[in-house]
């Protein structure tokens, strides 16, 4: 179990000494964030994604071919474009929208390891 507040450097900790796993931790995060769900932080969840990019993550650390940052989990705001998920820019005209493609950050934290847990809510365009 982590506390409630625990920073990025002691999850990386965590993780590195094995005292969690990567499927753990985003099992745990996706539990918090649907028992709050009724805040309408989300905007899209992607559970399974996170889940598969998780086992990958505890495969990479076991073998010892990971940075710090692997299988640490986070949240993108909806205005970043992440390929094959729903990004709407909280916009009803985007409501569908499916990007064929990652912003560049989104790329360069998917490359140090980092998991997505889904896209947070946001004003309309990020206005």
């Amino acid at each position: 179990m982590i506390p409630e507040n625990c920073e990025i450097t002691e999850i990386s900790a965590l993780l590195e000494a094995q005292k969690i796993s990567s499927v753990e931790l985003c099992k745990l995060l996706m539990q918090r964030i649907k028992e709050h769900q009724h805040l309408n932080a989300f905007v899209t969840l992607t559970d399974e994604e996170a889940l598969e990019q998780a086992k990958i993550a505890d495969q990479l650390r076991g073998a010892g071919n990971h940075s710090r940052w692997t299988g640490i989990p986070l949240a993108h705001k909806d205005i970043f474009c992440t390929e094959g998920t729903r990004t709407t820019c909280a916009s009803k005209i985007l409501d569908n929208f499916v990007s064929p493609y990652d912003a560049t950050v989104v790329s360069l934290l998917k490359e140090a390891g980092l998991i997505s847990l889904g896209k947070t809510n946001m004003d309309e365009f990020a206005m």
